[in-house]
């Protein structure tokens, strides 16, 4: 990890509950954790959607700096977390001073960008079983084929729980039990304690694509 401790002056510390920025309102911040865990939330339709729950060293707030647009999320602290926080006039400060911190965190602005994006489209989908299937889609496009797998290459193994589904599809883990428990039925997919198995993955592909709204 990058030796951040000549950027102390720009710590900050939240208290379990608070909320460091909200959805829709203007921000030009963006924040790296040190400690302590924040839920970054979206509001689909009526319903608020928990998109991810973050951890050191993840950053969070970071299109305020590359886009200048209103926030996506809002982002809530789960328990005690303390962050650096930047904005556009110490950011290139930062970028300009320590080119090892800057390249780690344009690694990061990208991959964040992916994932919120990614995520986004799973909770777009109105079909419970087709934003279930988008998940292990997501996964896939980070994963190569499991050891052993079909001729075809399509089976794959994912080292995730029924509850690490939920959490990503927005959905509750009585729904995700359900869903999955009838794709285990359809032969699509096999359910261990600490891994899932889908058989086909372009079978998921073709059934998401068909849920998918053009």
């Amino acid at each position: 990890m990058a030796d951040l401790s000549s950027f102390t002056r720009f710590a900050r510390t939240f208290h379990p509950g608070e909320i460091i920025f909200a959805e829709y309102e203007p921000g030009d911040s963006f924040y790296l954790i040190q400690a302590g865990r924040v839920k970054i939330s979206k509001i689909v339709g009526d319903i608020e959607k928990t998109i991810d729950i973050l951890q050191p060293p993840e950053i969070f707030g970071e299109m305020a700096i590359l886009e200048g647009a209103p926030r996506s999320a809002t982002a809530q602290c789960v328990d005690t977390v303390k962050v650096l926080e930047f904005n556009r006039a110490n950011f290139e400060v930062l970028m300009m001073g320590n080119p090892q911190i800057a390249l780690r965190l344009l690694k990061l602005f990208t991959k964040r960008i992916w994932d919120q994006k990614r995520r986004f489209m799973i909770l777009t989908l109105d079909d419970p079983q087709a934003r279930i299937a988008d998940v292990f889609l997501m996964l896939s496009e980070t994963q190569a084929a499991v050891t052993g797998s079909d001729s075809d290459g399509e089976k794959r193994e994912f080292k995730v729980s029924q509850e690490d589904v939920a959490h990503w599809a927005g959905m509750s883990a009585a729904e995700v039990q359900a869903v999955l428990g009838h794709f285990a039925n359809q032969r699509r997919l096999e359910i261990f304690p600490d891994r899932i198995i889908v058989r086909n993955i372009s079978d998921f592909q073709r059934f998401v694509n068909s849920k998918r709204k053009k």
